[in-house]
């Protein structure tokens, strides 16, 4: 009986975990959109100092510190050594969502 339990504890801790990252998934198609509409006003020339989309010298530190780090910079806004990135890149409109979406295109466009 103990080990059904155990058994069936464990799954019940994998399904989930798994739930919570399929919620937490980002889609790198749709945040080109995103990006285009907002973010490329800024990284597409490096306004502010923001990294510049492709820029593999600049975002490879950046990548490093994993995907949900960059998303949360980006929806609470952050003051770097060298550049300030705004609260959801100055558009409060954006969904937490549709920022991690955008920031995973990014990411996928600057490895």
């Amino acid at each position: 009986m103990s080990r059904f339990l155990s058994t069936a504890l464990c799954a019940l801790f994998f399904c989930s975990m798994t739930s919570i990252d399929a919620k937490a998934a980002t889609d790198a198609k749709a945040g080109k959109a995103i990006y285009d509409t907002n973010c490329a006003a800024c990284h597409k020339d490096g306004v502010m100092n923001a990294p510049k989309l492709g820029d593999k010298a600049a975002w490879t530190p950046r990548i490093k510190q994993g995907i949900a780090v960059l998303t949360k910079k980006s929806i609470t806004g952050f003051t770097g050594k060298v550049g300030t990135m705004m609260p959801r890149g100055g558009n409060p409109k954006l969904t937490d969502a549709q920022i991690g979406d955008a920031v995973a295109y990014i990411v996928q466009a600057s490895k």
